[in-house]
């Protein structure tokens, strides 16, 4: 029952706390005291140093900790064509604190083009030696959901058939750019399934004039048309969360609304599942997991806060999800990274490769 291709029994979702020498360097590059190269080499020591940690903790997978980015997801819109990041009216709302304020807007034609995080995945393949490396980068519908119609420049956009098509090429681009770049393991983070969850999320999704489950079967379109052609070799996960920042989060529910037309029908490998306290609803809709290939990737494990699960109560839910699919088909890691933005939950460094080694002791007891 071991796996010895991603995922991994014992795997992770990506993000890891910011080291005080990027946080310093990051601030001194803003400042004009260093240059684009002179951070990036303080960014390349934090990476291996990142890369050992995960291994010395029992993986055989390793992310770069997304330690070169600000956000999980604006770096990389950041570096396509025909998108725009602009200083919004007001940050992203969570539960109780708000982001910066930022947003990205589409005003030309979408292409992946010859994208920065490219050189990001080469470097961490180049130092990653028998672990597998994994990079993440947004799934496409968080690109249109936050925004919608507003955001895309109506001339270049007069149909968001055209745009939708578009936007699955580019991510179909970036699947294969990153394969071509040695790219074996790619990850899609995803909090736009969450929302569609979530009964208030929805309630704000029909007033600003859009169906929740039309929606639903637009991503998963996206999605499927963007996977058409994938490598065999090439594993392609889609992690679902409901928000992360500063051990905060937006929405709430279980996955049975959109469990039928997710795990039904998109074509991903894996699918990477918040279900680490009662907002992520019970293990029922892993009952529409297709049999065989699919992986199901359980986040048992809290990133929100530094205390230890019990361990024979994750083995315990486990053993629940298990009801709804085969247990060959289940993988356990934490609920999300540990830092979706340079910010951080609220954790230590310790406590966050405690969590980390929990995550492997667990799975080789299980499997």
């Amino acid at each position: 029952m071991q796996r010895h291709q991603p995922p991994f029994r014992a795997d992770v979702v990506g993000s890891f706390l910011r080291p005080d020498a990027i946080k310093n360097a990051r601030q001194q590059f803003a400042q004009g005291e260093i240059t684009a190269q002179q951070l990036r080499s303080v960014e390349d020591d934090a990476i291996r140093h990142v890369v050992e940690e995960q291994c010395a903790c029992g993986l055989h997978v390793v992310t770069d900790g997304e330690f070169r980015r600000a956000w999980w997801h604006f770096d990389f819109f950041d570096g396509l064509e025909g998108v725009e990041r602009y200083d919004s009216d007001k940050g992203i709302q969570f539960n109780g604190v708000q982001t910066k304020a930022h947003g990205v807007r589409v005003t030309g034609k979408l292409r992946f083009g010859d994208h920065p995080m490219l050189n990001d995945f080469r470097y961490l393949k180049s130092i990653s030696g028998s672990a597998q490396p994994k990079m993440t980068i947004p799934s496409p519908s968080v690109l249109h959901f936050r925004g919608g119609r507003k955001d895309i420049d109506a001339i270049v956009y007069p149909q968001l058939d055209a745009y939708f098509d578009d936007l699955a090429t580019t991510w179909r681009d970036a699947i294969h750019a990153f394969y071509a770049a040695g790219c074996r393991y790619l990850q899609l983070d995803d909090t736009v399934w969450a929302y569609l969850c979530s009964d208030d999320q929805r309630r704000q999704i029909r007033e600003r004039g859009d169906d929740p489950d039309e929606l639903a079967r637009i991503y998963a379109r996206v999605l499927n048309k963007a996977l058409e052609g994938k490598p065999e070799d090439l594993t392609v996960g889609l992690h679902v969360c409901r928000g992360n920042f500063r051990s905060t989060w937006i929405s709430e529910g279980g996955y049975e609304p959109v469990a039928e037309v997710l795990f039904g029908s998109v074509n991903v490998d894996a699918f990477f599942l918040e279900y680490d306290n009662d907002r992520s609803g019970d293990f029922a809709p892993l009952r529409f997991v297709r049999p065989g290939k699919q992986q199901v990737v359980l986040g048992l494990i809290t990133t929100k806060n530094g205390e230890l699960e019990h361990p024979e109560g994750v083995k315990a839910r486990i053993a629940e999800a298990a009801k709804y699919v085969d247990i060959n088909q289940i993988c356990l890691s934490p609920q999300c990274g540990f830092a979706s933005t340079e910010e951080g939950n609220s954790l230590t460094p310790e406590q966050q490769w405690d969590k980390v080694r929990l995550v492997t002791h667990i799975a080789e007891q299980v499997w």
